[in-house]
């Protein structure tokens, strides 16, 4: 039998039918119902449309065992709210700011203030749409062929338009961070503009939650000791924590309640 929110889901799949995309208020306004009555309904499982970055998009799952950042986006909140409050104090005003793709990222932008002047390079989807709800933000989104799994953008050729700024620092995200391995990811499609904007960076930040320590995924994005700071929402495990004192890698992490 169907329920209401079957009801829901299949109005916002037809919906969708006709747009890329639908931004959460004008699918309230849609359906007649609070924003969080569409949270909760796409929160639950079985759902073929998902929440990303403020608009609801159709789920670009295809097969079993990739990462999808449809899937990663709820996973983990609370470390990566708690990681953004330990993140944003990091950025200035007139700052020109390199933000990576996966799911930690809009977390990050979407404590910024406002108010906050600054200039932001990305090249994922999820990432942009977090970064347009920002009014005193220049967004300059890098194109080319687009990836629905991790919805990154990555350049056709050999030019980049990271060969022509000069971030002042770049939020470069991992997956996995491990004493031997170093900071690592799930995509081999991602390494290349991590690699470019931590080499036209002035301050290279990795972020990643408490949960990706330990955890060592199949593409390598570098040694731990090629980045400035490591944020995080919490300190890792006596060993690697032992181990990262002995770095030149300092540990940033949000204030006490």
């Amino acid at each position: 039998m169907e329920t209401r929110r079957d009801e829901r889901i299949q109005k916002l799949i037809l919906a969708l039918k006709r747009t890329d995309k639908l931004h959460l208020k004008d699918a309230a306004q849609l359906l007649g119902v609070s924003e969080m009555t569409i949270r909760r309904d796409l929160s639950e499982p079985a759902s073929t449309v998902v929440l990303l970055g403020g608009y609801i998009v159709s789920d670009p799952k295809s097969h079993v065992g990739h990462y999808f950042v449809s899937d990663q986006h709820g996973q983990n909140a609370a470390k990566k709210q708690r990681l953004a409050q330990a993140a944003v104090s990091l950025i200035g005003e007139n700052d020109t700011v390199f933000f990576d793709c996966g799911t930690t990222i809009p977390y990050i932008i979407d404590a910024l203030p406002d108010a906050l002047p600054f200039t932001a390079i990305c090249c994922a989807m999820n990432t942009f749409l977090a970064l347009k709800e920002k009014p005193a933000c220049n967004v300059i989104l890098s194109g080319g062929e687009f990836h629905a799994d991790n919805a990154l953008f990555t350049p056709v050729g050999a030019h980049s338009i990271l060969d022509d700024l000069c971030p002042t620092l770049a939020f470069i995200s991992a997956a996995g961070i491990d004493p031997h391995q170093g900071a690592t990811c799930y995509n081999l499609n991602e390494l290349a503009m991590k690699h470019r904007a931590m080499l036209r960076s002035r301050q290279r930040i990795l972020v990643a939650d408490s949960s990706k320590f330990g955890k060592v995924l199949p593409a390598r994005i570098g040694e731990l000791h090629r980045f400035d700071l490591l944020v995080s929402d919490s300190a890792p495990d006596k060993t690697l924590a032992d181990w990262l004192a002995q770095q030149p890698l300092p540990l940033r992490l949000p204030d006490s309640p």
